[in-house]
């Protein structure tokens, strides 16, 4: 691994995507900023890219919250400069539409839209002297129709497609790289696995067929592949979904 002087900052390091997008940056040389509301549950994660070598620095924030935000991003460009930086917040949640309250929508769309936005803003603030950089955006399926259950949840999704390519238009002539991931099915987690066991029963959720749910591995290599993008041939947005999935 060949350290380099740059750094990725993944808002929404979770244990799952999250998780991986900060190791295969690591593992490229990065210095990995990861951000979640709860700094403990990043723990493992820290500790799993420095016993391979790399540099990961973990940080409690709560990515709805300007100040956490621009405090976070300001922070890892400081140690050195803001290269890439991924938002990856999960708000996945599933209403009948008259159980969909005020705060459910709120709180989706701040969640899933608003802090996207934040970030993308503050992002992009950072890496324009430096003249260069990549800003990911984690879509879903619902980030291009809304599923019953799902206004919350599409709409926020929406937005941040329309945030994200807004963005794309005005800064890749600037040199940054704005790209938005649509990840068009299941993802292996035990969050998907237990909605499936829940669906299914036990037996169901149990003899998955390899393959057929996503692994965070692979998306991983989804946003490597983007970073790494010549910029004559720049992608907005990237569908992945696994061999099986129909759509």
């Amino acid at each position: 691994m060949q350290a380099r002087n740059a750094t990725c900052a993944v808002i929404g390091a979770g244990d799952y995507i999250g998780s991986a997008i900060a190791k295969r940056f690591a593992a490229e040389g990065y210095t990995v900023f990861a951000g979640r509301r709860s700094a403990d549950k990043l723990a493992a994660l820290k500790r799993d890219i420095e016993s391979g070598g790399g540099k990961c620095e973990a940080r409690a924030l709560d990515a709805r919250k300007e100040e956490d935000v621009v405090a976070f991003l300001e922070e890892a460009n400081a140690h050195a400069p803001l290269e890439v930086c991924v938002f990856n917040p999960g708000a996945n949640v599933n209403f009948p539409i008259l159980e969909t309250t005020e705060r459910v929508f709120r709180k989706v769309w701040e969640m899933a839209c608003y802090a996207g936005f934040l970030t993308g803003r503050e992002a992009a603030r950072l890496m324009l002297p430096h003249g260069k950089g990549t800003i990911l955006f984690t879509g879903a399926t619902a980030s291009l129709r809304g599923g019953i259950g799902y206004a919350a949840f599409a709409s926020a999704k929406f937005g941040l497609r329309a945030v994200a390519q807004s963005m794309a238009r005005e800064l890749g002539p600037k040199n940054i790289h704005v790209a938005h991931l649509i990840i068009d099915a299941g993802v292996d987690t035990a969050f998907v696995r237990d909605r499936i066991k829940a669906a299914r029963g036990a037996e169901a959720a149990a003899n998955i067929p390899a393959d057929v749910l996503m692994d965070p591995k692979s998306i991983a290599d989804a946003y490597w592949y983007l970073h790494n993008q010549p910029r004559d041939g720049w992608t907005f947005e990237l569908d992945i979904r696994p061999y099986g999935e129909k759509w």
